[in-house]
């Protein structure tokens, strides 16, 4: 019912999971990732407790294989139960339990492995792998050239109506996490177009949380990264005004938000240190 993969990006140190089944809100049961720990997939049959349990065994410093061996040591219904695993080295681990559900295979290369159930072939996972590993780019992009490999070569033996990706770096938080719960028409296709639209904004989302004055700061100084371009820069009001009264403006509100007048609604912040 499920083809999948967990990777690392061994570049940037990042950890993504993409996953696609029949059932719906497949991402929302089966990926799990944890910056600077690694990824794991949990599948089959599936029993959502493996993915945390794995994670918290490889922050333990486990490697990948001997943290899905202790995870699993133990459990009841260890035969139905499939799990993918990559760790903060790149090395990855599979499990799959004989009773996993129809035709059922699993692949593995360095900083990734893949792994299904009810497949339409068994060479799924490792076009998953190959798809992966001959892709270039964001660890996102990637991810959905392998998953769009892996359905290109059978998928699952029947129509996949779920798909999700998670992606985590640096933060605590994943820094995508983008879904298509239920579709009659090809989720892989709608998580790719999630991502067009989310990829080029993620840098930023992250940005924002972690100091939101930093968009403030990159018009006054017109500088990201090596670039500068001081021709560009804007003056204090100018920037202070772009997310106040022109943002309201933007958005229709100017009457009753943006402004410091009667009636009007603004926060007013302190500021520690210039800008």
């Amino acid at each position: 019912m499920t083809f999948s993969l967990v990777a690392r990006c061994a570049d940037t140190g990042m950890f993504g999971v993409a996953i696609s089944l029949s059932s719906p809100a497949v991402a929302a049961r089966c990926a799990y990732a944890r910056a600077g720990v690694g990824a794991v997939a949990s599948q089959n049959v599936t029993d959502p407790r493996l993915g945390p349990a794995t994670l918290d065994a490889m922050a333990e410093g486990r490697p990948a294989e001997a943290a899905v061996t202790a995870v699993l040591e133990g459990r009841d219904c260890t035969e139905y139960r499939q799990l993918l695993a990559v760790d903060a080295d790149g090395g990855t681990a599979v499990h799959s339990g004989p009773r996993a559900l129809g035709l059922w295979s699993a692949a593995q290369g360095r900083d990734v492995a893949a792994g299904g159930n009810l497949l339409a072939d068994e060479h799924v996972p490792q076009a998953i792998v190959d798809g992966f590993e001959a892709a270039s780019g964001h660890l996102g992009d990637r991810l959905l050239a392998a998953l769009r490999a892996g359905l290109a070569a059978g998928g699952e033996a029947g129509p996949v109506h779920s798909a999700g990706m998670t992606l985590v770096d640096r933060v605590p938080w994943p820094v995508a996490d983008l879904r298509c719960d239920w579709t009659e028409d090809c989720p892989v296709a709608a998580v790719e177009r999630a991502w067009e639209v989310y990829k080029p904004q993620l840098d930023d989302y992250v940005q924002r949380a972690l100091d939101p004055f930093h968009a403030i700061r990159c018009a006054l100084k017109r500088k990201r990264w090596a670039e500068d371009m001081p021709d560009q820069r804007l003056d204090l009001d100018a920037c202070l005004a772009a997310y106040t009264r022109n943002a309201a403006i933007a958005a229709f509100e100017e009457n009753r938000l943006g402004r410091l007048a009667p009636g009007v609604l603004a926060d007013l912040v302190m500021v520690d240190g210039d800008l």
